[in-house]
């Protein structure tokens, strides 16, 4: 490709818009194009990334035993509602109606029609086990979509199904596609972490999701140096830290005029937040729903809407508190007995503990578990924090920010006992077939790569994701020897295999080489008057400061093994 045929404009200046690294440089280099909130044009070079990425994916799933599918993208509603998935995605479905009012979904998801097809087309357990996926666009209807190609609402997504006849056979399933995964991130450059998961409205079993730890991620993963365990925060369990238990002593009541909040009160009586019970409210699925934990932790409600098994959960208003008889910031659960209650099982990991009075402007003193309060369920519903300790080993959580990249889960039956989709096992008795189903957001993989990989002068690519693998820069083209030199270089490389963007504008030198950076590819190479005067062409490799002259003889040879010794990576 000419440069001066090239569709797409690079900025010199940051987009004011921009609110991450990759949406900046993407932005910036004319890769993108914002259409609306979260809906993106993708211009030639990011799809020339965004092409190689799916190679990679195809590949790899390919090896795994997949076989490709192609998905409608509207579904009937109705499907959604046999699967009682329609609730549970209703803010962020788009939904229409066709001409016969008949209502349609348009896809976030697929599991639904997947396990249709499955139902249509295996009879038996000779028929299994099978790996189906397809590369198709979603579409979400996301309340903030942020960060670019991060957060979108409209997105391609490789998703994949496996159907099998037990556990053991879906555990086989699922880790040939973990190892698919991990292979596919080896070769597009990319440093994940596998790290447990909530499985959220996809359902099922185990889930795992992989991350790229960047500080713009917007999910917390919390990990242990120690035994390598790493999980989600809405998912991470650990040790939370004891307190020194010491003889329980009578309950005894303190004024604390205008004290409402933690961090206020904790001053006011000089005590650690670890001494103090806090209450925190919720509503799920209509019903109130009292929490108590440690004052250092915070409800993870993720946990605590698993464990309560409701759709909604939401923090409860003023006016609902009110019309319970609660005093916000001064309510216990000592004397509450006609409200559902939770307590993090923090409330074990201490005594005398100060708690609200349940009246304004005062608190209690002394208050234990199980003597002054009794919780209906007592579990971990906290969130994991650094310098808690792992559940495993022991050693000391950290944890870091990243932007997950894939999702994988076992589904189990969830699906296929709910739409029908069974099979005769060996000794003819019908079973539901065993699910697991795996996705990776195409261009947040793009996205997070970039995050991972750029300096202040540009995104750095690498090879076998780089829409180009070399920068062709002629510099003074008007000049005869040096536009002759670079032609026949430009085809060379070619003719090779070596992917060539040819920079043959009438440009100064310098906003060549801006551009060069900006665009990121491994390679810059440079004809001048200079450099043909020196033997040859200046060759650079994107995110190294020196460059070296090469004879116009072996330029081709060299870049053509370098490339390819770039692509070979060697995965299990």
């Amino acid at each position: 490709m000419r440069y001066t045929r090239l569709f797409g404009k690079t900025l010199r200046e940051d987009p004011a818009e921009a609110e991450t690294p990759s949406h900046s440089l993407l932005l910036k280099a004319g890769f993108i194009r914002q259409l609306a909130s979260g809906i993106y044009s993708y211009l030639p070079l990011a799809l020339r990334s965004l092409r190689k990425i799916e190679g990679i994916i195809r590949s790899e799933v390919d090896w795994a035993g997949g076989q490709e599918v192609k998905l409608p993208a509207l579904q009937p509603a109705e499907l959604w509602e046999e699967s009682g998935r329609l609730e549970a995605f209703r803010d962020i479905l788009f939904t229409l109606d066709d001409r016969r009012a008949r209502p349609l979904v348009m896809a976030p998801t697929h599991e639904e029609v997947i396990t249709d097809l499955a139902k249509a087309n295996v009879y038996s357990y000779r028929d299994l086990p099978v790996i189906l996926y397809q590369i198709q666009t979603k579409f979400r209807d996301e309340l903030r979509p942020r960060g670019g190609l991060i957060r979108v609402r409209e997105f391609d997504m490789k998703d994949a199904y496996s159907f099998d006849i037990s556990e053991d056979g879906l555990a086989e399933s699922y880790n040939s596609m973990v190892e698919a995964y991990k292979n596919i991130y080896l070769r597009c450059g990319v440093k994940a972490l596998q790290a447990e998961a909530d499985s959220g409205a996809i359902g099922g079993k185990d889930s795992h999701e992989f991350l790229v730890p960047v500080e713009s991620g917007e999910d917390i993963v919390v990990v242990c140096k120690g035994c390598g365990y790493g999980a989600n925060s809405e998912k991470a369990e650990s040790l939370k830290p004891n307190q020194i238990m010491s003889e329980l002593q009578p309950i005894e009541y303190v004024e604390t005029p205008s004290i409402r909040t933690i961090d206020d009160l904790v001053e006011y009586l000089h005590v650690a937040k670890t001494q103090v019970l806090k209450a925190v409210f919720y509503t799920g699925d209509g019903e109130l729903i009292f929490v108590t934990i440690r004052g250092d932790l915070d409800v993870n409600e993720v946990k605590l809407k698993n464990l309560l098994k409701c759709t909604e959960l939401r923090p409860a208003t003023e006016a609902e508190l009110e019309k319970a008889g609660l005093v916000a910031g001064y309510a216990s659960l000592v004397g509450i007995k006609d409200i559902r209650s939770v307590a993090d099982d923090s409330v074990k990991l201490g005594s005398n503990f100060v708690a609200g009075a349940n009246y304004a402007n005062y608190h209690i003193l002394n208050v234990n578990y199980p003597r002054d309060i009794n919780p209906d369920i007592i579990t971990d519903i906290a969130l994991a924090q650094a310098g808690h300790f792992c559940v495993k080993c022991g050693d000391e959580l950290e944890t870091l920010r990243g932007i997950e990249v894939g999702h994988v889960f076992k589904l189990g039956t969830v699906f296929s006992e709910k739409l029908g989709a069974n099979f005769l096992d060996s000794e003819g008795f019908l079973k539901p077939m065993i699910m697991g189903c795996y996705g990776i957001g195409i261009g947040r993989l793009l996205a997070a790569s970039i995050e991972q990989n750029y300096d202040d002068r540009g995104i750095i690519f690498n090879a076998s994701i780089s829409p180009y693998h070399v920068y062709l820069a002629a510099l003074n083209v008007a000049e005869e020897d040096v536009a002759h030199a670079a032609e026949n270089l430009y085809k060379r490389l070619w003719g090779d295999g070596v992917e060539v963007l040819y920079d043959d504008r009438l440009e100064a030198a310098g906003v060549k080489f801006n551009d060069a950076d900006l665009l990121g590819f491994p390679v810059r190479i440079v004809v001048s008057s200079r450099s043909l005067q020196n033997g040859g062409v200046e060759v650079k490799m994107r995110g190294e400061s020196d460059s070296k002259i090469l004879p116009l003889d072996v330029v081709v040879n060299e870049i053509r093994d370098w490339i390819k010794a770039k692509l070979a990576i060697t995965v299990e």
